[in-house]
């Protein structure tokens, strides 16, 4: 019975795979070689950056466990990130926008150029943009915007996990830099915790001033990740 199970979720694995590859195949049947997914995280938090991925995987490469880096425990997402930042044939880079920019800017153009800043920083230029959500950045490449295409596109689930862990260790180390906000817990996110430490001690240098919850008060606790900022695009 064990072993009946044991083939009946591999099989599932096999074919949840398969349709993670069936939109940059054919993209790739268009004639495009170089395809690069796309993905950002830290639109919704009070503090910190926003990053964005860019990842390009070779022809043929299948990650086994590879998903959206929202539904990855902790330890996946860093075990299949170790995996593909080490491996020599995937061409990664990172955009990073922090607080003060994100106040100039608003966060949805933030996001929009950290994720030109990633494409930009890959080693080679990539023929096709396969973007997360419904938006591309203004960069003078083909694209296409794919909603939830983080759990629908292998490439763009690549570019979240590496987004994702990358923003979790610059919050690690905001954490350190300025103790008492507890930003290793909550990543930036408006927590009670983080609201509590916010009304006790102020601002930092990394919080979003722009955002209008920093002076209301309410959490995530109270309006779960739905963070306005006071302009928005």
């Amino acid at each position: 019975m064990k072993k009946l199970k044991r083939a009946q979720n591999k099989r599932s694995e096999t074919i949840r795979l398969k349709r993670l590859c069936c939109i940059e195949n054919e993209v790739r049947e268009k004639g495009f070689e170089l395809i690069a997914g796309v993905d950002e995280v830290g639109r919704g938090p009070l503090a910190g950056p926003v990053v964005a991925a860019a990842c390009i995987l070779p022809e043929g490469v299948v990650l086994r466990g590879i998903n959206d880096s929202k539904k990855l425990t902790e330890e996946q997402r860093f075990a299949l990130y170790q995996e593909l930042i080490s491996q020599p044939g995937i061409d990664y880079a990172v955009g990073v926008v922090e607080a003060a920019e994100i106040d100039e800017l608003n966060i949805h153009r933030a996001s929009q150029e950290a994720m030109v800043r990633a494409v930009k920083r890959l080693r080679n230029t990539p023929d096709f943009l396969l973007v997360d959500g419904p938006h591309t950045p203004p960069i003078d490449l083909p694209a296409s915007g794919i909603i939830d295409g983080d759990a629908r596109v292998q490439v763009i689930a690549a570019a979240s996990i590496i987004a994702k862990v990358t923003r979790d260790n610059i919050m690690i180390g905001y954490h350190d830099l300025f103790p008492g906000y507890g930003f290793k817990d909550h990543k930036g996110y408006g927590t009670s915790k983080h609201l509590k430490a916010l009304s006790e001690l102020g601002p930092t240098p990394i919080h979003r001033m722009s955002f209008s919850r920093l002076s209301t008060g309410e959490t995530d606790d109270q309006k779960h990740d739905s963070l306005q900022p006071s302009h928005v695009e």
